[in-house]
């Protein structure tokens, strides 16, 4: 087969990191639209619940990053890609084009499933309000339970924290890493984990991408105050920079509790296994 010309290093990963995140969202967003919205219209049973959103995100994370990783590590989330460049060496050049792409990624995939769920969505909630505002973006308590503004600051520091220091435990070559490229299920299945536990107090976002694309795209297509939660503050930027915040939090937890303790060679422990295909460092 015949190939055409690749495109030059950097834009490549952008790419890989545009489709990866992309794949992410369409299954995220999807779920909750189809769990929110369809079951608000009258079938809860058979659209799904608590867990198959749960579910959901996880297979939406392990099909993205299974998608882009051997281009471009599969961060898919600016969260990775900034705690990655603190801690692993990954270059600073590359943070800015590569959360560029995460969030327009996250964007195209919010419009998509926006658009084939408009006739839902309008049904659901003609206003476009607060009522479907969690299909696409994240709000405290899920717009219910009573959780104010620092509440959910401080669960997405904690969730992205967790999240971060697993994903590196995983992906450490010296610490007996999952084998057969399984690492992306495995994070997918951390990403379930975190859902089911930590899944109240603000949506688990853990991803400024995932919740800045769809955002843009209620602000974009008629919602009311997209950038506020539904005590009227203005909340757009918790699940900016909480994952931030917690992501280089977990990974540098990670460095000084268990990566720079792990035993070498010179200590008597051989590393045997090989290089795994899932590499984010």
């Amino acid at each position: 087969m015949t190939r055409g010309p690749k495109l030059p290093p950097l834009a490549r990963e952008m790419a890989a990191e545009f489709a990866g995140t992309m794949i992410l969202i369409l299954f995220g967003v999807g779920v909750v639209a189809q769990v929110v919205a369809g079951s608000g219209l009258g079938e809860p049973q058979s659209l799904g619940d608590h867990d198959s959103i749960a579910w959901a995100w996880g297979i939406g994370v392990t099909l993205g990053v299974y998608v882009s990783a051997r281009i471009s590590g599969g961060h898919i989330n600016p969260a990775v890609t900034v705690a990655l460049a603190v801690f692993k060496g990954f270059p600073w050049r590359k943070v800015l084009p590569y959360c560029f792409a995460q969030v327009l990624g996250a964007f195209v995939a919010a419009l998509i499933v926006r658009w084939n769920y408009s006739e839902i969505l309008q049904k659901f909630d003609p206003g476009l309000t607060e009522k479907s505002h969690i299909v696409f973006s994240t709000m405290p308590g899920n717009g219910t339970l009573p959780i104010g503004t620092w509440g959910a600051f401080r669960d997405q520091i904690i969730g992205t924290a967790i999240l971060l220091f697993l994903v590196l435990a995983l992906t450490d070559l010296r610490n007996a890493p999952p084998l057969a490229n399984l690492a992306p299920f495995i994070i997918g299945l951390i990403v379930v984990g975190i859902g089911m536990a930590f899944g109240s107090a603000a949506g688990y976002a853990i991803n400024p991408a995932r919740d800045l694309g769809p955002r843009l795209v209620q602000w974009l297509t008629g919602y009311d105050s997209p950038w506020s939660d539904q005590y009227g503050n203005l909340y757009f930027w918790v699940p900016i920079a909480g994952p931030l915040i917690g992501g280089v939090l977990g990974a540098g937890l990670y460095i000084l509790l268990i990566g720079r303790n792990i035993p070498g060679e010179e200590e008597g422990t051989e590393i045997t296994e090989p290089k795994p295909e899932y590499d984010v460092s």
